[in-house]
């Protein structure tokens, strides 16, 4: 069965770089879905940049509202093709968005990946999905342990001085109070936030 690096969702094509993620989130879709959309996201290999070429040149990429960096895995631990692919649809006027943990810093050695991907990336929308560096530990299950709520808030910062329209998000399941107490954890960072949905076939995610 052929990798699926490149896969329409709704009005958007989506790119699947990597199934790496530091996270082990516990309302992850892929503790429950092997994809979406009839597509399977799990990888016996990560992209060459020709293989996922040879995809992409089978869409029309003026037919999508933008092009997004999330699939079965953090984007940004697979940053240099994230980098390559996005550089390639700016110069293609695509409209960018990156889907994020937020822990790229601390996945690539502390490299500031807001100033990488600034001149090609147009919106990031980060996961937060906790107001307290407890509640993100014991929800996302971080390989970086207590350090990655900061290292998260950090990056949304970074992306919002990079001049990068950034969200912050939260999952509907946690609860009007704790939903209340994200949205001002998120405007100490200047982002916008937003409440999802938990994804089926027919969230935008």
């Amino acid at each position: 069965m052929e990798n699926v690096y490149v896969y329409e969702f709704g009005d958007s094509l989506y790119f699947n770089l990597t199934n790496r993620c530091p996270n082990n989130c516990e309302f992850c879709l892929r503790h429950f879905k092997e994809g979406v959309s009839g597509n399977r996201l799990w990888l016996t290999k990560e992209p060459a940049l020709d293989e996922l070429m040879n995809q992409l040149s089978k869409f029309t990429l003026s037919k999508y509202k933008e092009a997004v960096f999330c699939g079965f895995g953090e984007p940004t631990c697979n940053l240099e093709m994230l980098l390559k692919i996005a550089a390639y649809l700016k110069e293609k006027g695509c409209k960018t968005r990156l889907n994020t943990n937020g822990l790229g810093n601390l996945v690539n050695d502390g490299k500031d990946v807001a100033k990488l991907i600034a001149p090609y990336i147009d919106c990031v929308s980060i996961s937060l999905n906790a107001s307290t560096v407890e509640g993100y530990d014991k929800i996302c299950h971080s390989r970086f342990g207590a350090g990655a709520f900061e290292a998260m808030l950090q990056f949304t910062r970074d992306c919002v001085a990079a001049g990068i329209d950034t969200t912050m998000s939260v999952v509907d399941v946690i609860g009007r109070e704790e939903i209340e107490k994200c949205e001002k954890v998120v405007k100490s960072t200047g982002a916008k936030f937003r409440v999802r949905e938990i994804i089926d076939e027919n969230t935008e995610y």
